[in-house]
């Protein structure tokens, strides 16, 4: 029997779920708007960015808990989150 391997999630839709995983909680999302340096206006300006995008995977990978409750709410291996970080803060 062939077993599919699960598609790791690309940079757009990780940091999609992000965003939505602190839109659930307005604490969080308060709290991530503080530390990142966003107001309303900005927020709505820097989504889908590359910069945002990046910004948000860093903010999770960076809070384990948080990471592994995003990960496990939507059926993404933590290995695969963090690959996806690993891979945006290579160093060559």
């Amino acid at each position: 029997m062939n077993r599919l391997k699960p598609e790791r999630p690309g940079l757009p839709a990780l940091a999609d779920l992000c965003l939505n995983h602190l839109a659930q909680d307005p604490e969080l999302l308060g709290q991530f708007m503080v530390e990142a340096g966003y107001d309303p206006p900005g927020l709505r300006n820097a989504l889908g960015t590359p910069g945002f995008q990046a910004g948000i995977v860093d903010y999770f990978a960076r809070n384990e808990p948080m990471m592994l409750a995003l990960c496990s709410a939507n059926t993404v291996r933590p290995e695969d989150f963090m690959a996806v970080w690993a891979k945006l803060n290579r160093h060559e």
